[in-house]
């Protein structure tokens, strides 16, 4: 089954184009249909069309029908399962998209998630609380910020040197291989959103990987 996936990008696309990238070495079977963003100026725009994607460029106002109008753009491009990815506004899930939307995180939820919660602000949380390690998440999505099921996590340690710019780097290499994962699963059916637990529930990934550490 090749899942047809629809991406929303607040960025500069990075999570999108490494996708795009594994899609092209045959390791995820899906097909990125659509990307959405609000601004054409938006660094990913640019980055997503010269890598031969379809960007759609939804403008937040009038932002009264501005959910309206990314269901009508992600319902012509066929969507099957919605990606944000680096995402920034609330998404409106129900009833149209209930259990098919899915969000990588920068942390290991619950910790360090909500509205607010993004980018470099997450990793400074993460240095502050002195939290051991770190990680991302791939969750379901609803109408809270970070609050869906979590499908899938990968972790990383936390180093006593590190900066935010150097644990944002560490992190972002689990996302490069947590996301093209978790849809893998969920197009070959080993993950089902709305579900709880391994083979028709949702599963979560303990694995622990550490670098220069033999994991």
């Amino acid at each position: 089954m090749t899942l047809r996936l629809g991406c929303l990008i607040s960025g500069g696309g990075r999570t999108v184009l490494n996708l795009h990238d594994a899609i092209a070495r045959d390791e995820v079977p899906a097909s990125i249909e659509v990307v959405i963003a609000h601004r054409a100026d938006v660094a990913g725009v640019e980055r997503c069309r010269d890598a031969g994607l379809r960007v759609e460029i939804v403008p937040v106002a009038p932002n009264e029908t501005l959910a309206d109008r990314i269901d009508a753009t992600l319902d012509a491009a066929d969507v099957e399962l919605v990606c944000l990815a680096g995402y920034l506004r609330h998404f409106r899930v129900a009833p149209r998209w209930t259990d098919r939307v899915v969000n990588i995180h920068p942390s290991l939820l619950p910790r360090h998630g909500g509205r607010g919660m993004y980018g470099d602000r997450v990793h400074a949380a993460v240095l502050a609380a002195g939290d051991p390690e770190s990680g991302c998440t791939v969750h379901a999505v609803d109408e809270i910020y970070d609050h869906g099921t979590v499908l899938l996590q990968r972790h990383c340690p936390v180093e006593p040197t590190d900066t935010v710019g150097t644990l944002a780097a560490r992190v972002f290499k689990e996302e490069c291989q947590a996301l093209p994962d978790a849809i893998t699963a969920i197009a070959r059916g080993e993950i089902v959103l709305g579900a709880s637990s391994h083979h028709g529930e949702a599963r979560r990934s303990t694995e622990l990987h550490r670098e220069g550490r033999g994991g």
